[in-house]
């Protein structure tokens, strides 16, 4: 948990969806909403007003879809972290909000306390997905054949949304020893940046009791 404060811009074109969010994320002291949108062109003209750290924005709206805003957030803002709040859980939808920019995924029927760590984690640097999503975003793939049991294992925490010492806290590594492993993993399968990695392991890597 942080105390610096973080400021949230809500985009749902549903009213009383808005105010049930800001009062639930505003009974947290650190987090504040700053403003609110109900599509995604005013959206982006709110960022332009306020200062914000973070966008928690729906899929389906008029006009321009959430997606479609999260690429547009990574062009003309990106400083702004982009949290997609769906009531969507097909594995499409998550693949293509990743794609465009969003830095995670959180279904509208999770908990307060979720949507909180959610909020946390991205503003921390990390991915989050919901648990549900991470397992049906899980794909076997030939390519993991490539990777020692230990580099599964970190693709697997990557999947996940772990940062480097999460990582090696959970399997017992030094923070070096993970950063190499996740070296060796994108040489392995030829992947060069760290959005890559992070699409690779949540769209592949494989999750005990999937």
């Amino acid at each position: 948990m942080t105390d610096k404060l973080i400021h949230i811009l809500l985009v749902d074109d549903h009213p009383l969806v808005r105010d049930g969010l800001r009062a639930r994320l505003e009974a947290v002291p650190h987090l504040r909403v700053v403003a609110e949108a109900d599509g995604a062109e005013e959206a982006l003209r709110q960022a332009g007003e306020h200062a914000i750290d973070l966008v928690l924005m729906d899929i389906n709206m008029r006009g321009i879809s959430g997606i479609e805003a999260s690429a547009r957030f990574r062009q003309q803002f990106p400083a702004i972290a982009v949290l997609i709040l769906s009531m969507h859980d097909k594995v499409e939808y998550v693949s293509q909000a990743m794609q465009a920019g969003a830095r995670g995924y959180v279904l509208k029927d999770a908990p307060g306390k979720d949507i909180v760590l959610a909020i946390e984690t991205v503003m921390a640097g990390g991915i989050y997905y919901s648990a549900a999503l991470a397992r049906q975003l899980a794909r076997p793939s030939v390519q993991e054949n490539q990777l020692s049991a230990r580099e599964q294992e970190v693709l697997q925490q990557l999947a996940g949304g772990h940062s480097n010492k999460q990582i090696a806290r959970t399997l017992d590594l030094s923070v070096r020893t993970v950063e190499t492993h996740r070296l060796n993993i994108k040489r392995k399968l030829g992947i060069e940046g760290q959005a890559e990695l992070i699409r690779y392991a949540v769209q592949h890597a494989r999750f005990e009791g999937s």
